[in-house]
């Protein structure tokens, strides 16, 4: 199969795209705990050539641009957070695979990634957000001409699909202070994945540590380095940005659609439905301007985008009443839902302004 086969969603305007969503939609609800991992969503994805998206037609990707690809994840995410959610990690390292220097990577992995016969994830957090306090990194690397590289030790505190990844993007740390990203296969006895911890929302992405007892990595799995600042090398380099926030105005469109529908038998929801609608717009359209290279203040719009799918899920709570409150009400998981983002990659400076806000404290913080 082709990125031009005609089964595969060629654009965010194609039709094809509602009939995924409706799909991926019916089945959110079942992705309760760590044992609810979404092989049936993800494979309509692959099949959708969703995966596709977001790699160049080098790579065996469908080039989709930037504006696209927000708009793609902004449908997906109002269908179902926690495979959207899959989807960024298995984004993030096909895209680290696709962009190394190294073809080795790419040969052994692209293809079955794109065809959805092998699962990838990205184990990189604690060199971005997790565990940056401690004095010692989490995960060491050394060289050993034994091996033909290196070996890794230590623990990737938090990989989504961790008990489901054939690979992982792995960032590790030398003595030195430089950094290594290799594709690390998990079918070696010195990886030890978690089951997947029992979160509050999303427990069906099955995210929970990874251990790795003195793993070998040879010359073919390193996508790059050792080099200072690893992250910000090759294609799909950077953490954080806009994505999280497409996620969370994504869950914020979901609920505001649900108060449009019962708002048809309620008329009382129909000013409440459509001030937040406008809201929501006004989000989005600064979003897609930023997608296209506008200025933009990722951390104000990032902040922005918490509060609004806090406010829209609560209101949808609040329509659905007690039913709301029933395990499996879409209204419940997505107030849940909201929570996550509030965790997921957040700035210091946002997670500092939204307490101020909690606290009553109108004094924003910034430097």
């Amino acid at each position: 199969m082709t990125a031009e086969s005609p089964q595969f969603i060629e654009s965010p305007d194609d039709p094809s795209l509602d009939r995924l969503c409706q799909t991926l939609a019916g089945w959110a609800g079942r992705w309760r705990s760590p044992a609810d991992w979404p092989a049936d969503s993800l494979a309509a994805c692959a099949s959708a050539g969703v995966f596709r998206w977001f790699l160049p037609e080098s790579a065996g990707g469908m080039g989709w641009n930037d504006v696209d690809q927000t708009r793609g994840y902004l449908r997906l995410a109002a269908a179902d957070l926690t495979t959207t959610f899959i989807l960024t990690q298995f984004v993030g390292a096909c895209r680290r695979i696709a962009g190394s220097d190294n073809p080795e990577p790419s040969r052994r992995w692209l293809s079955k990634l794109m065809d959805g016969s092998a699962f990838a994830t990205v184990g990189i957090s604690h060199l971005t957000t997790s565990r940056q306090h401690l004095a010692e990194p989490v995960m060491r690397v050394w060289e050993d001409p034994s091996v033909g590289g290196f070996r890794i030790s230590g623990t990737a505190p938090w990989v989504t699909g961790a008990p489901r990844a054939d690979v992982i993007v792995i960032a590790g740390t030398f003595d030195d202070g430089r950094e290594l990203l290799a594709a690390v296969p998990v079918d070696h006895p010195s990886i030890e994945p978690g089951p997947g911890a029992d979160l509050l929302a999303l427990s069906g992405s099955c995210t929970d540590q990874v251990v790795l007892h003195d793993t070998p990595l040879s010359a073919e799995m390193v996508i790059a380095g050792p080099q200072a600042d690893v992250m910000r090398s090759g294609v799909g380099a950077g953490t954080g940005g806009l994505q999280t926030s497409t996620l969370a105005i994504g869950v914020s469109r979901a609920a505001v659609d649900y108060l449009f529908h019962e708002s048809t038998r309620r008329w009382e929801l129909t000013p409440i439905a459509e001030k937040l609608a406008v809201e929501t717009d006004e989000l989005e359209r600064r979003l897609l301007q930023a997608a296209v290279g506008e200025p933009c203040d990722a951390t104000e719009l990032r902040g922005t985008a918490n509060r609004l799918v806090l406010r829209t899920t609560q209101a949808a709570m609040t329509a659905a009443k007690g039913a709301g409150f029933v395990t499996g009400h879409p209204a419940g998981r997505w107030c849940r839902e909201a929570l996550f983002f509030l965790v997921w990659s957040c700035p210091q400076l946002v997670a500092s302004e939204q307490l101020c806000e909690l606290a009553g404290i109108g004094a924003k913080i910034r430097p």
